[in-house]
């Protein structure tokens, strides 16, 4: 197998197709994790807050631990006789998520109605980790080859937005089978209440076990694509590393420059690492912890049928979809901060109009647009100011996404029980002082963590993005 496919010539569309399918089953996990799993043990499994918050910080603590050193070792993991060393990590954690993925949506096994909390804990805990650790490996790994496909910046926006466009074609896939399966569920019910049969329990626990076996089907038939489909190619003897031609556009280095292997702790010394970070670091806290507590807002705070956890997700990513395909040429005619600056007012309009408004209605649609674009702007954006940031360094480029994703994980885990930790119920069940304590947690995790991230981008606009000279045989 020779150089890999982007080092000369431009990407066939078979190419680009098959790598941004390649993350399709993380995404369609991740939708159910973030979205469901907090709303699935606290309001259909009936465990206390703080268990479910401590689930989730398990999963994004040691997804956080993985991450780094899945990064270093695919950084220096050799490539196998057919597969590059990143679609071998990939490989791996493809196959860890679909053996533990579906233990986490489905009954405890061997759990009765007097089984403590604390055991049911214990049988969950390691399935969710080895679910997260084959959900970093896949991460990085496909992360970590679009600098390696491709060189041109343009081009890695291209394929950033078509592996994001992909993202949310799983959300929807998501949404849309949990609004169909919940759709299905209300015909055995006639004989409740009607308010009965619109409140989430015991009874939707079917719904969420045969959402997770959906999930687990169609992600392996689309990672059997990207594994078919994509080319890695072996890293030259001796290097360690695809580095790309020397007359190939680099923004981060300027001409004449020599290029020395960077490093994984080279990237510690670089101020652009940390700034880049953070930016990453609270884009995925806006986009995730929205996620997560949206279905909780929709239930407890507007008080709408469960029929609405499904479709008003739904409604948000399919207008990050359509607002996908203009990152390219936004990022092209405004550059990179502006159009990440463009995404922030968009949310923070979002968490303003949370804010003055008691009772959203029909509004509650539009609310899900502005938040929806709002959010595929910043994350497209941020994930190609990560690929500028490693620039020719592809034989370091997994460890930088690997630091990037330990940041995000371990914030999203902590920042999660903290909300939790503040629940203001005594009982495992939602009492009246829920409805505006997930109102304020919405308006907290996209207004207030829109003001962080609109800072670190200040100061990206003061100091861009760019890598000091560095002497590679200098002690630290």
């Amino acid at each position: 197998m020779g150089p890999g496919p982007g080092a000369g010539r431009a990407l066939s569309p078979w190419a680009r197709l098959s790598f941004a399918v390649g993350h399709f089953l993380n995404d369609l996990c991740a939708s159910m994790w973030f979205t469901y799993l907090l709303l699935y043990l606290h309001s259909v499994r009936a465990y206390s807050s703080r268990g479910a918050g401590l689930l989730l910080l398990l999963g994004q603590v040691a997804d956080g631990l993985c991450t780094p050193l899945v990064g270093v070792e695919a950084d220096r993991t050799a490539a196998c006789v057919r597969y590059g060393p990143r679609k071998a990590w990939h490989l791996v954690g493809t196959i860890c998520v679909l053996l533990s993925f579906p233990f986490i949506f489905s009954p405890c096994l061997g759990c009765s109605d007097t089984t403590p909390e604390w055991a049911a804990m214990l049988y969950y805990s390691p399935f969710i980790v080895v679910f997260q650790f084959g959900w970093a490996a896949t991460q990085i790994a496909h992360l970590s080859l679009i600098p390696v496909l491709v060189t041109n910046e343009h081009e890695k926006v291209e394929l950033t937005a078509l592996r994001y466009a992909f993202t949310v074609v799983a959300n929807i896939t998501v949404y849309g089978a949990a609004w169909l399966l919940l759709h299905l569920q209300v015909s055995p019910q006639v004989g409740a209440p009607p308010d009965l049969r619109d409140q989430l329990g015991v009874q939707d626990v079917p719904v969420f076990r045969n959402l997770a076996l959906l999930v687990v089907g169609l992600g392996a038939f689309f990672s059997f694509i990207f594994h078919l489909g994509t080319r890695e190619g072996r890293r030259p003897p001796g290097t360690g590393s695809e580095l790309p031609a020397e007359d190939e556009h680099s923004p981060l280095l300027a001409p004449g420059v020599a290029r020395p292997l960077l490093l994984w702790k080279d990237w510690l010394r670089q101020p652009a690492f940390y700034q880049v970070g953070i930016l990453y670091m609270s884009t995925r806290l806006i986009v995730n912890l929205s996620q997560t507590y949206m279905a909780m807002y929709l239930t407890y705070s507007l008080s709408l049928p469960k029929k609405f956890i499904a479709t008003i997700p739904l409604v948000m990513y399919v207008s990050g979809f359509a607002s996908s395909f203009l990152m390219k040429p936004v990022n092209r005619c405004l550059g990179r901060n502006l159009t990440y600056f463009s995404g922030l007012l968009v949310v923070l309009a979002f968490a303003a109009w949370v804010a003055l408004a008691d009772a959203l209605g029909p509004a509650v649609y539009a609310a899900a647009v502005l938040l929806g674009v709002g959010c595929a702007t910043i994350l497209v954006t941020s994930l190609a100011m990560t690929a500028d940031l490693i620039g020719p360094h592809t034989h370091s480029g997994a460890f930088v996404y690997g630091a990037m994703s330990f940041s995000d994980k371990v914030a999203n885990g902590l920042a999660v029980m903290a909300i939790q930790s503040l629940h203001p119920c005594v009982s495992e069940l939602c009492c009246a002082a829920c409805v505006n304590f997930y109102h304020w947690v919405m308006v907290a995790v996209t207004g207030g963590v829109g003001v962080a991230a609109t800072l670190c981008l200040c100061s990206l606009l003061l100091w861009p993005i760019h890598l000091r000279t560095w002497d590679p045989g200098a002690q630290p």
